[in-house]
């Protein structure tokens, strides 16, 4: 998954904002306001940093070479993915949509009533 694919499956989904909050290249994917992605866009290989739940985050990290505890992040609650080849897609579609979903369910009830709205 290439970084172009990688921003258009996070686009795709609903509530889903792409901005610059912290320097020109550093693209953050926000639901309703709440970070679950970001990307440096000079690195290479690409790499995303996922929010994931903390047991899980370290089987992870156990079981991939490309996964490790989040750059600049609460080491606990995100993960720091390397996107190669080498790492299949519907893995990585997982791990993006597992950061959403736990982002989602942590949004009070207000804004995920109004998530719910959208189209």
């Amino acid at each position: 998954m290439n970084i172009e694919t990688f921003r258009e499956y996070c686009l795709s989904k609903k509530g889903v904002t792409e901005s610059f909050p912290f320097d020109k290249t550093t693209l953050v994917f926000k639901v309703m306001d709440k970070m679950f992605a970001l990307t440096g866009l000079h690195k290479i290989p690409f790499a995303v940093n996922l929010k994931c739940d903390p047991d899980r985050a370290i089987m992870l990290r156990e079981s991939y070479s490309e996964i490790i505890a989040g750059y600049h992040m609460n080491k606990q609650h995100w993960n720091t993915v390397t996107f190669n080849d080498s790492l299949p897609h519907t893995l990585l579609k997982e791990l993006i949509d597992h950061s959403y979903d736990l982002v989602v369910a942590s949004l009070p009830k207000k804004k995920q009533a109004l998530l719910a709205t959208l189209n």
